[in-house]
């Protein structure tokens, strides 16, 4: 794949290793905040690492927010990591009021206060059929991957092919939507299985959309 990567800089980002996990699999990437950008790149990351609230100040502000919206709803590819997973959402309980792109119905919800956050660490990811999507291969499949998250989605959303794990209950640990992965754990930090992760989703992303049936 000789595709350009383009990496949303949001404010509050893991993007150094983000870079580096595409690195080593031997693919370029850009950093940039300019909407026009995002809009027409071939794939985009949308990583995370911070509070819901500035990250969603950051995008509005650079005017990314409606960029990451036209792009899904052209159905181009998009790989959301972590915050980004979250930001996908209508709102997060972490920074009550202020509303998020709202691609995906829902809220999303602070673990329960008697477990530790934020949850650090290696945890088990599940597929599920619950919400299986047609016509797009699968790029979930049963690992381990590293997590740092205080909030997460109970629900798996409709229509999207989910994976889940276990802290204090089940919640949504990756979400697949054709060519759109969004990840709650860090692929980036996640070893092999992670780096194997983001290169299905890479050739997926840089394969042509298939016409609808």
């Amino acid at each position: 794949m000789n595709r350009n990567v383009v990496i949303i800089r949001t404010g509050s980002a893991n993007i150094a290793s983000v870079a580096a996990a595409f690195t080593r699999l031997g693919v370029g990437s850009t950093v940039t905040s300019i909407a026009e950008t995002v809009r027409d790149a071939d794939l985009v990351v949308l990583p995370g690492v911070g509070a819901f609230g500035p990250a969603m100040k950051a995008l509005r502000e650079d005017g990314l927010d409606d960029a990451i919206k036209s792009r899904l709803e052209a159905k181009l590819p998009l790989l959301a990591i972590c915050l980004g997973l979250q930001l996908l959402f209508e709102f997060s309980e972490e920074s009550p009021g202020i509303p998020g792109l709202s691609i995906v119905p829902g809220t999303v919800t602070r673990f329960q206060p008697h477990l530790r956050t934020p949850q650090m660490g290696w945890n088990e990811v599940l597929p599920s059929e619950i919400n299986a999507a047609s016509g797009t291969p699968p790029l979930l499949r049963p690992s381990w991957m590293y997590f740092a998250n205080s909030y997460c989605v109970r629900t798996p959303p409709p229509g999207w092919e989910c994976a889940l794990t276990q802290y204090g209950g089940s919640f949504v640990s990756a979400m697949q939507k054709g060519r759109t992965l969004a990840c709650q754990f860090h692929p980036e930090l996640s070893g092999a299985a992670g780096l194997s992760l983001i290169k299905r989703w890479a050739a997926l992303a840089a394969a042509k959309e298939p016409a609808p049936c």
